[in-house]
């Protein structure tokens, strides 16, 4: 067996999109196997990723060196989903590389975790600067709901699941493709704060409706 696997995941949020771009760049990239699924980001069980993450733990386990290769870390979830899948592979001593995007590049197992974290602590930095600016702009125009939030309608937030959902852009793109056509902003783009929290509470809301 050789010293060091490679193995590939590749996913697509639906039945429309095309893999071929994905599965190019990982076989460029040298993954020897992929797994590959059509399925939303919001699903909880991805099989064909369980069962890249399992191989790759029986192939350490035998002594070879394993990395999980992936296109673009949104590829494997957000937030804690990933952190926890990043937990996974640490504890299985598999490795993990990126072919494009904010984690581009290769992580040891030793330092995968952090290197997550602190990918997501630079990005919700970026948030946290663009909503206080917000509050401070709010401040001087007293009157107008804080944090930008009014600025929102349902034309905005269809459009925003959209860009979200289906062509799998991220808050900075999704907020370059919106228009305010309300108030004192009106022609200008909201912020990606704005439509983080705009996202953020139709997510809440749809899961308490599910819940009930």
């Amino acid at each position: 067996m050789v010293g060091h696997v490679r193995l590939g995941y590749a996913r697509a949020s639906t039945a429309r999109q095309s893999l071929d771009a994905q599965l190019d760049s990982l076989a460029e990239a040298g993954a020897t196997r992929v797994f590959s699924e059509k399925i939303s980001t919001r699903a909880t069980i991805r099989p064909e990723l369980e069962a890249a993450v399992r191989l790759a733990g029986e192939i350490r386990s035998s002594g070879v060196a394993v990395t999980l290769v992936v296109h673009e870390h949104k590829r494997l979830g957000r937030g804690i989903e990933l952190v926890m899948l990043a937990e996974e592979l640490k504890a299985c001593d598999v490795g993990l590389g990126f072919l494009a995007g904010e984690l581009k590049g290769s992580h040891d197992p030793s330092d995968i975790v952090f290197t997550v974290l602190a990918a997501m602590s630079g990005m919700e930095r970026e948030y946290i600067r663009d909503r206080t600016l917000e509050g401070h702009e709010s401040a001087r125009n007293r009157g107008k709901t804080i944090g930008g939030a009014g600025v929102t309608d349902p034309d905005m937030l269809s459009m925003a699941l959209h860009l979200r959902d289906e062509k799998e852009m991220n808050l900075r793109d999704i907020a370059k493709r919106l228009v305010i056509t309300t108030g004192t902003k009106k022609g200008q783009h909201p912020s990606p704060a704005t439509v983080m929290r705009m996202l953020r509470e139709h997510d809440e809301q749809a899961a308490a409706l599910t819940s009930a």
